[in-house]
C-alpha cells in the first residue's frame, strides 16, 4: 500500500458500468476495491446500483425491468464489507421496504460491518414510479471522519448536501447513476447539458459547505440511459483534485481532510455564517 502523509487519507471514486447480475457486479466490486486498495485508499466511493445496476428508462420505468431489491442485510453487502476490510466502501443499490415497494439506497461498509445508511430523498420525474422516497440525511461516524452520503439527484438541492455539513460530515460520498439528457443525443459528452451540470454540483455542493466530495458515476450505456463518467475528487475550495473524465476508472486524490476543512473554514466559515431565521420562507412550497 502507497504511503500517506501523516493526517491525510487516499480518496477513491469511481467510474464503471454495472448491470443487472449481482454476481457479476459483485466481482467487479471486488475488483475495483482491490485496485482502490493498491492506490492506498482508505474510503472507495462506488456509483449508484454498483449491485444490480439502474433503471433503464427514466421517462416510464417498467416495474419488470427494475433493479433486484435487497434486504438491508443481504449477504451481498456483507460479501462487500468483506472485500473491504478496513477500507469504508460506499455502495449504491436497491433496497427492499418492509411492506412492499423499494429505494433507491447506499450503504457505507467495512469489514466491521454497516458504518451508515442512507435512502435517495429526491426522485426525477418518472423515477417516482420506481422508487420511494428516503426522508433525510444524516451524517456518521467512519475510520476516515465523520461521513454523509448523496445518491443522484439528491445532489442537486443545496439543502441535502448542507444538512450532512450542518450534521458535521467533512467528507461527502455522492454515488450517482447519472446520464446524459434524456431525448436528446449529442456526439461528445462536453456538449451534453447533464453532464456539465454534474460538474458543476459537484464543485458547488463541495465549495459551498467547505468539504471534501467523493463523486462516484456509472459509466456506459443501459437500457435507453448513457452514463457520463466523471467520478471526481473535490476540496472544501471547489477544486477537482482528481477525476476520470467520461472513462471507467479511479480518481484517487490523498487529502487532509480536517486540515483541509479547517483551513477552508478559518478564513470564512460558511456554516458559522449562516442566518437560519431568514430562511424560513424556504420551507414551503413555490408557488
Amino acid at each position: 500500500m502507497t504511503s500517506t502523509s501523516a493526517g491525510a487519507v487516499r480518496i477513491a471514486a469511481a467510474a464503471a458500468h454495472f448491470g443487472r447480475s449481482l454476481e457479476f457486479d459483485l466481482q467487479r466490486v471486488t475488483t475495483i476495491v482491490q485496485h482502490a486498495r493498491d492506490a492506498g485508499a482508505s474510503l472507495l466511493v462506488l456509483p449508484d446500483g454498483a449491485l444490480g445496476g439502474y433503471l433503464p428508462d427514466l421517462r416510464q420505468p417498467d416495474p419488470a425491468a427494475l433493479p433486484p431489491a435487497l434486504e438491508p442485510d443481504d449477504p451481498v453487502l456483507l460479501r462487500v464489507g468483506a472485500a473491504a476490510g478496513a477500507m469504508v466502501v460506499c455502495v449504491g443499490y436497491c433496497e427492499a421496504a418492509e411492506g412492499g415497494g423499494r429505494y433507491d439506497a447506499a450503504v457505507a461498509v467495512s469489514g466491521d460491518g454497516v458504518l451508515g445508511r442512507h435512502r435517495k430523498v429526491h426522485r426525477p420525474p418518472g423515477e417516482a414510479d420506481a422508487y420511494l422516497a428516503g426522508d433525510g440525511f444524516t451524517a456518521f461516524d467512519s475510520p476516515v471522519g465523520r461521513l454523509g452520503m448523496l445518491v443522484d439527484y439528491d445532489k442537486v438541492f443545496p439543502e441535502s448536501a448542507r444538512a450532512l455539513a450542518v450534521d458535521g460530515a467533512e467528507v461527502i460520498a455522492s454515488l450517482c447513476a447519472w446520464p446524459t439528457r434524456v431525448g436528446a443525443r449529442v456526439s461528445r459528452l462536453s456538449q451534453d447539458r447533464q453532464s456539465r451540470l454534474f460538474d458543476l454540483y459537484d464543485c458547488a455542493r463541495a465549495a459551498e459547505n467547505q468539504v471534501v466530495l467523493a463523486s462516484a458515476n456509472q459509466t456506459g450505456s443501459y437500457g435507453g440511459l448513457r452514463f457520463v463518467g466523471q467520478a471526481k475528487v473535490v476540496g472544501p475550495g471547489g477544486e477537482v483534485l482528481a477525476r476520470t473524465w467520461a472513462k471507467a476508472g479511479l480518481a484517487v486524490a490523498e487529502v487532509d481532510v480536517a486540515g483541509e476543512v479547517g483551513a477552508a473554514r478559518r478564513g470564512v466559515d460558511h456554516l458559522a455564517g449562516r442566518r437560519p431565521g431568514a430562511y424560513a420562507s424556504l420551507v414551503g412550497v413555490p408557488r
